[in-house]
């Protein structure tokens, strides 16, 4: 077995699916680093706000249940293609036609959720090619594609000041169609495929218990990191009457730390395992989100706070897919797409949720608290689960990689 993770698998594929990843997440998170821009324009109330940012990931999250499939019974690369050029095209005629309305930013949003299942897509394609001993490694490569997160916060908000928020669309179309030209030059698909799985195969994966811990841990760290990076750019304007660009680069700050993580999470979960770094991972996260819901007078503490919290989420969600192979590696493409879209529910319900206490109450606290509650279950679950996984399909017996 050749130990080298540079020569265990297919390196221009690996590079072809995090570069797809990643140019789908800037679009796929587009809305929120220019939704304070966009609210202002078409009048919207903070709740239709967070709706609006929020609904990208809703759909998302139905997305890549479907776009698992289609990877399963077709290939990861034909399933990226199609949904790189459905991303496109809408993206073209919103910059076309514009948006003029709160329901056509719905609209917008729902097409735009073809870009955030992309994790459906990106993952088993570079999981396939990698042993166990470098899952992480290489599903954290190729899952640091969400750091396209922190190209929107950056640049969205200040091209959107500069030349109009509905011509950022057009401008996105430029790496996006450079994209699509290499994704569909240098990926290859895996030789040793998993075979096709039929729908049934995807309500007996719902009947395994695991697959719902693995859900619910991934909706905490992806969902969490997600949820945030669409709500920070609101919360610092709302907060601290920051103007969209600077709210923007305190944004990118955070989803920076997040992004940076989840290849380290994963590098970290095969060296610890992954169960001892989400353990760690929820606490730090739990504390650093309380704290943060006191409402710190200095913009400074919270953004420190924040960043420490999706570092500890990216890590996260690096972890979760050192494990996920582990257990369901013949399923991979099942569980990444029925994971993946618990991840989108968890951050549609975190921007969403946030943005509704937000209207109710005047302020982000209750809400903050709630997410840092939801942390301490999943450590409490993880802690509960730890001895079964590790003595079966996380015994050395089962598994040369770290459990």
């Amino acid at each position: 077995m050749n130990t080298s993770f540079w020569k265990a698998g297919h390196m221009p594929t690996l590079f072809a699916a995090f570069l797809y990843f990643d140019l789908s997440f800037m679009i796929w998170y587009v809305l929120g680093p220019m939704g304070v821009q966009i609210a202002t324009d078409l009048q919207l109330t903070t709740q239709q706000r967070s709706m609006m940012v929020a609904t990208p990931i809703l759909a998302g999250a139905v997305l890549r249940f479907l776009m698992g499939i289609l990877a399963d019974r077709t290939s990861p690369k034909t399933a990226g293609l199609i949904g790189q050029v459905i991303v496109i095209g809408a993206l073209f005629c919103a910059w076309q036609l514009g948006i003029h309305s709160y329901e056509q930013a719905l609209l917008l949003g729902i097409f735009l959720g073809f870009a955030g299942a992309s994790f459906a897509v990106s993952l088993p394609l570079a999981s396939q090619w990698y042993p166990p001993e470098h899952q992480g490694k290489a599903m954290g490569i190729a899952g640091a594609g969400n750091s396209g997160t922190v190209l929107a916060a950056l640049f969205a908000p200040a091209l959107a000041t500069a030349y109009g928020w509905n011509n950022v669309f057009g401008l996105a179309l430029i790496p996006l169609i450079l994209t699509l030209v290499i994704f569909a030059s240098v990926a290859r698909n895996a030789p040793n495929r998993p075979p096709v799985k039929a729908l049934s195969d995807y309500l007996k994966a719902l009947g395994d218990r695991d697959s719902w811990w693995f859900m619910f841990f991934y909706s905490v760290t992806f969902g969490g990191f997600l949820g945030l990076a669409s709500t920070l750019p609101g919360y610092f304007h709302d907060q601290y009457g920051f103007d969209p660009v600077k709210a923007g680069y305190y944004t990118a700050a955070c989803v920076f730390a997040g992004s940076l993580m989840r290849p380290l999470g994963g590098a970290l979960a095969d060296r610890i395992g992954g169960i001892r770094t989400l353990l760690v991972v929820y606490t730090l996260a739990s504390l650093s989100i309380c704290a943060v819901g006191f409402n710190l007078p200095s913009a400074a503490a919270a953004l420190a706070l924040f960043v420490i919290a999706m570092l500890c989420l990216g890590a996260g969600n690096g972890a979760v897919f050192q494990l996920v192979p582990q257990r369901f590696r013949k399923e991979i493409g099942v569980m990444t797409g029925l994971i993946g879209m618990a991840g989108g529910i968890g951050g549609f319900l975190l921007a969403a949720g946030l943005g509704a206490v937000k209207q109710s109450t005047g302020d982000y606290q209750l809400g903050l608290w709630m997410f840092a509650s939801l942390g301490i279950l999943a450590w409490i679950g993880l802690y509960g689960v730890k001895l079964r996984w590790r003595t079966t399909w996380g015994s050395a017996a089962a598994t040369v990689a770290r459990v």
